[in-house]
């Protein structure tokens, strides 16, 4: 049985899944984090299901050496591509992002057509579409790959004439399909929120993943009796590791999560 004042292991190809760590931290403040970030081999999406299966195999190898309760596999491709495989194999929860995203979105859409905007491989799998259609068969989900706004992302051009053109050369084949909801299908998307919110239109909603991933994550802990007690008040709640460049996240992480991150040290994943 995992104790419940262990931290919540939290994982991402990169930089995006702060977006989820974030809202868990607003959510449960009193919850401790270890977050891992696989910035030596992002981005996830243009790589094959197998070699993402691989990929998260380690990361939870490596969570589970610091005695994680949960984990939540804070990117959409990887819960596309891994989350089934891997959560059989585990005795504490695991979760994705993905169905918290998908019942949000069919909650908020009237007219029945769900954009959703993702890398290549979330798009590719039509895990939302399957998961959307079994909740409501008769809702219309039309995706578009982004593959270019994760590197962008990632590089901190999140308010950018580059990043501004990329995102409306993408968003306009979705503006001519009268979506009247837009799912952030990449934890990275929630970044440029205030870009797609303006380029879409005030009449299509934006659904973020990471904030009900928080609240579907806070409902498993307590029903798992796995809630944190009290905060411990502890200096090093939240731990960062990255696989590459750590100087460089700590830099951006600082700027997504201000007074939260203290330094972030660099691991060989491949170890794991």
């Amino acid at each position: 049985m995992a104790d419940r004042n262990s931290p919540i292991g939290v994982f991402d190809s990169g930089v995006g899944g702060l977006t989820v760590a974030r809202e868990i931290m607003r959510q449960m403040p009193e919850e401790k984090i270890v977050y891992f970030g696989d910035t030596a081999r992002v981005p996830y999406g243009n790589k094959s299901c197998n070699t993402v299966i691989r990929f998260t195999r380690q990361i939870i190898r490596f969570l589970m050496t610091q005695d994680v309760k949960a984990i939540v596999i804070a990117c959409n491709t990887a819960t596309a591509y891994a989350l089934e495989a891997v959560e059989k194999e585990l005795d504490i929860p695991i979760i994705g992002v993905i169905h918290a995203g998908a019942k949000t979105a069919l909650d908020a859409t009237i007219n029945g057509k769900v954009g959703i905007i993702g890398t290549e491989g979330t798009i590719r799998s039509g895990v939302y579409t399957r998961v959307m259609n079994q909740m409501k068969k008769e809702v219309e989900v039309i995706g578009k790959p982004c593959p270019l706004l994760v590197p962008l992302v990632e590089e901190g051009l999140i308010h950018d004439s580059v990043t501004d053109e990329i995102a409306s050369r993408y968003l306009s084949e979705l503006k001519g399909k009268y979506i009247d909801t837009l799912i952030l299908g990449c934890t990275h998307y929630p970044l440029l929120r205030s870009t797609i919110a303006r380029l879409m239109g005030p009449e299509v909603t934006l659904v973020n993943p990471a904030y009900e991933t928080a609240l579907e994550l806070k409902q498993i802990l307590t029903q798992n009796r796995l809630l944190c007690e009290q905060d411990q008040g502890l200096s090093d709640k939240y731990q960062f590791y990255v696989s590459d460049l750590a100087d460089k996240f700590t830099d951006f992480a600082t700027s997504i999560l201000p007074g939260q991150v203290r330094e972030s040290r660099q691991i060989n994943i491949e170890d794991y």
